[in-house]
C-alpha cells in the first residue's frame, strides 16, 4: 500500500494527556490497517511550548523517533533533553511525557506496539 501525505488523516488534540497546546497527529497508518501487533504509526508535531502529559503504557510499548526540533522527555522519572536523531522506548507499565523546549515545532514519529 502506498499512501501519499495528503491522504493521511490529521487529528488535532488540545492539552493531550494533560499537556499544553495543540498537538498535531498525522496518522500514517491506523490500527485497522496494520496487520501486525501495532496500533499506531504517526507523525507528531508539538508546537513551541507544547507538551504531551505523563501517561503509562500497559501491555504495549511506544517508540518516539525525533526528526527535528528540541525537547525534553520524562521517561519514568528520568528527564533528558532530546533532539533530531534521538529515540525513546517506553512500555511495560512505565510512563513518559514529552515537551517542546525549542524555538520551532518538535517533530517526531510515534509507533505503538502491542504485547502478545
Amino acid at each position: 500500500m502506498i499512501r501519499e501525505t495528503n491522504e493521511m488523516e490529521l487529528e488535532l488534540r488540545e492539552k493531550m494527556r494533560g499537556g499544553s497546546g495543540t498537538v498535531r497527529i498525522k496518522h500514517i497508518f491506523k490500527a485497522d490497517e496494520l496487520k501486525g501487533k501495532a496500533r499506531m504509526l504517526a507523525e507528531i508535531t508539538l508546537p513551541v511550548g507544547g507538551s504531551i502529559g505523563f501517561h503509562k503504557h500497559d501491555q504495549e510499548e511506544e517508540i518516539f523517533y525525533f526528526i527535528s526540533g528540541k525537547g525534553r522527555v520524562d521517561d519514568q522519572g528520568i528527564v533528558k533533553e532530546v533532539k533530531a536523531g534521538d529515540a525513546v522506548l517506553t512500555g511495560g507499565g512505565n510512563g513518559h511525557a514529552v515537551e517542546n523546549t525549542g524555538e520551532q515545532p518538535l517533530l517526531f514519529l510515534a509507533l505503538i506496539l502491542l504485547y502478545d
